[in-house]
């Protein structure tokens, strides 16, 4: 049986009298692509987040890489070090060049010295296609390569886990395919990830296993051969039909 990744037994987060997550179990193994799908506010962002202690746990327990991340006396900084995280925003520094934005955190938190740092940058902006934007400044990129630099930052960590909560949601339509393709080549590559996607069409064709998330639990898991093109579930159906075919009302289906 492959590594486990990421363990999660009896997740639980309320916001005061808002329960988000209710009991969430969930096992990512090693190169694993899990996407996780579900309507707005259904809890899949707030999941990512508790998996690196972004949003602390109400109850329950998170464990990557075999270190248990909501033990009190657990170093979470680093832990947080074999975890890379692409937000929706880009949160690239705007006073720094693309080259600065990917050495920064290596050589304060991984203590690389200048050229292993920029040795480092320089092969993971190669990687995402961006080889030739060292020296821009943000600004000077399209939101694609925006997050495309994004990427290329957290994986100059050496992360062992990918964690993406909507990476195209901020994107033009026209500049979603890039990023995509970036994050299809990693899975290709064997980077285990965990996913939180709108996009579909990628979680068919890419994921290992779908989740599909409703009112802070996994209502329905498996291949997405199963999850998204035969669900068993009446609420997986009821949402993937909005999703899938925008133009029809089913009742009592939220929008995405």
């Amino acid at each position: 049986m492959s590594e486990t990744v990421v363990e999660i037994i009896g997740l639980q987060k309320a916001f005061g009298p808002l329960h988000v997550l209710r009991g969430i179990d969930l096992e990512v193994r090693r190169g694993e692509v899990v996407c996780v799908i579900g309507p707005s506010g259904s809890g899949k962002s707030t999941l990512l987040r508790c998996v690196n202690l972004l949003e602390q746990p109400t109850g329950g327990r998170v464990a990557v890489g075999g270190v248990e991340l909501t033990d009190p006396d657990v170093d979470i900084d680093a832990a947080r070090r074999r975890i890379g995280m692409v937000f929706q925003q880009f949160n690239l520094f705007s006073h720094l060049t693309v080259l600065d934005n990917l050495t920064i955190a290596q050589r304060k938190v991984l203590r690389r010295g200048k050229a292993e740092a920029e040795e480092v940058a320089r092969r993971n902006l190669a990687r995402v296609g961006l080889a030739e934007k060292a020296d821009a400044m943000p600004a000077q990129l399209s939101g694609g390569q925006q997050q495309r630099v994004a990427i290329a930052r957290s994986l100059a960590m050496d992360p062992e886990l990918m964690l993406f909560d909507e990476p195209t949601s901020a994107l033009d339509p026209e500049l979603v395919g890039d990023v995509l393709g970036v994050m299809r080549t990693l899975a290709e590559a064997g980077m285990t990830m965990l996913v939180v996607t709108h996009e579909m069409q990628f979680a068919r064709e890419v994921a290992d296993r779908v989740l599909f998330m409703d009112g802070g639990v996994v209502v329905e898991q498996g291949p997405p051969e199963r999850v998204i093109a035969a669900p068993q579930h009446e609420r997986t159906r009821a949402f993937l039909s909005r999703v899938l075919d925008p133009t029809h009302q089913g009742p009592n289906v939220p929008a995405t």
